[in-house]
């Protein structure tokens, strides 16, 4: 017996139904970036591994899902890094390229490639699948899609006020509670300052991010073995556990960083960009979190993170300012910051509380049933006329039992169904069944689109 084929653990199939709602998902991104001014790119599911290496941090390069070279990949391969078991050296010796762990890079590196046929500021968005070697679990999958949104060239926190009135325009459209964490890397690199550990701050970083699902006893006993100090340890302490509202968390912000002059940019970035979203005004909450890190070494400024509130499930959006990012390419001093809505997690959080319109199937407005060859051939006549008038309908294609075609209706969840037999191809009419009610109509062919409207 043939073994029953099987797909990748963390990667999914999606049904036409799963697909229907996974496009509202995307058409409401896709269409908040273009409200706001965002133009699409597309890059290569695939970068050169001197593209992606060394941008991520060093527990980033491991989720690289990297290609072995084709042809020999073996021929340049030193015996003794097989024996020894050299990872890093077989890598690179074998794998010259891998798939995209996000779209920021790839952005990046598209700004420096094509620097001379952009205009500054340029505002892009992106809608592609990336890959990550990680754990799979309940809202972390292996294959996911990112709808991304950037701003480089432009240092104005403008841009910063803009991208969290976008997440608010996105979630009210689709309905979802949230509050949008934001922190400010400087903040963070001022706290580093201020306990005595500037030199540690990516140690620290990469910690303090992980305090919501270990806990901040588990971050304490990680940076002691990252070499802090029990002195720094009691030093960070209270100031990851910052409470009251934003303006409170601020005031006393600008008390603990007051010895510190990047932690008091931090601060002032921060403060400008919480004020100009009050002003704006907006539905979902904004929080301001100074253990949020998110981990990722090329932010510099603004940190964002998203969370939904009805449902457990990790962040549903993040972002940031990336100053230094196309540096490494060549290109220095051009600023950027951005954000990627996670339109994984997001789908399984619209499944979980069914937050979808009720319209959303993926199914045709109207099947008309084959009653035979010279009924087909009217029915398709006006299938034409109905699709250019710009609503779906198809012929059942095969000429067989009522009751079957019916049932196919119903569990395709199509609207109408429409009947042109023996009486109705005499007189030029068509009879138009309404299936959610059980009504029906007769008409002149002509106007059965006036029924299905």
């Amino acid at each position: 017996m043939a073994q029953k084929p099987s797909i990748p653990k963390g990667t999914r199939d999606f049904s036409p139904v799963e697909m229907a709602r996974r496009n509202y998902i995307f058409d409401t991104i896709r269409e908040a970036f273009r409200l706001f001014g965002y133009r699409q790119i597309e890059t290569p599911a695939m970068e050169n591994l001197s593209t992606l290496m060394g941008k991520y941090g060093e527990e980033g390069d491991k989720l690289l899902f990297k290609i072995l070279n084709s042809g020999d990949f073996m021929k340049d391969v030193n015996p003794s890094d097989l024996e020894d078991h050299n990872l890093p050296r077989l890598t690179n010796q074998l794998c010259e390229k891998g798939l995209r762990y996000d779209l920021t890079v790839p952005f990046a590196r598209f700004v420096v490639q094509h620097r001379n046929e952009i205009q500054m500021p340029f505002k892009r968005f992106q809608i592609q699948p990336v890959w990550r070697a990680d754990r799979p679990q309940k809202g972390r999958y292996r294959e996911f899609y990112q709808c991304d949104a950037d701003v480089v060239g432009s240092d104005s926190l403008a841009n910063e006020i803009e991208l969290l009135s976008l997440i608010d325009h996105v979630m009210g459209k689709l309905g979802i509670r949230t509050c949008i964490h934001v922190n400010n890397r400087k903040i963070l690199t001022g706290i580093a300052e201020t306990i005595g550990e500037a030199d540690k701050i990516v140690d620290i970083t990469v910690a303090i991010d992980k305090i919501d699902k270990i806990g901040i006893d588990n971050v304490n006993a990680e940076l002691r073995e990252k070499g802090l100090s029990e002195q720094a340890i009691e030093a960070l302490r209270p100031l990851l556990e910052l409470s009251g509202s934003n303006d409170e968390k601020l005031e006393k912000l600008s008390v603990l960083l007051a010895g510190s002059e990047i932690g008091m940019k931090g601060f002032e970035e921060m403060r400008e960009v919480l004020d100009g979203f009050e002003n704006l005004g907006h539905s979902c909450g904004v929080e301001l979190d100074v253990s949020l890190a998110r981990g990722l070494n090329y932010y510099t400024g603004t940190i964002i993170e998203v969370k939904a509130l009805d449902v457990e499930i990790g962040s549903i959006t993040g972002g940031g300012r990336y100053d230094n990012l196309t540096g490494v390419f060549g290109v220095s001093g051009l600023s950027g910051v951005g954000i990627s809505f996670g339109a994984d997690r997001i789908y399984d959080v619209l499944n979980t509380l069914d937050l979808y319109p009720k319209e959303i199937t993926g199914s045709v407005k109207a099947l008309f049933i084959n009653f035979g060859k010279q009924e087909a051939a009217a029915a398709m006549r006006c299938i034409k006329n109905l699709r250019d008038a710009g609503i779906s309908a198809q012929l059942y294609p095969d000429c067989t039992k009522m009751k079957k075609q019916m049932q196919f209706a119903n569990s395709e969840g199509v609207q109408y169904v429409v009947l042109i037999g023996d009486s109705e191809l005499a007189d030029g009419t068509a009879t138009v069944k309404n299936m959610t009610d059980g009504s029906q109509v007769t008409v002149p062919q002509d106007r059965i689109s006036e029924v299905l409207c």
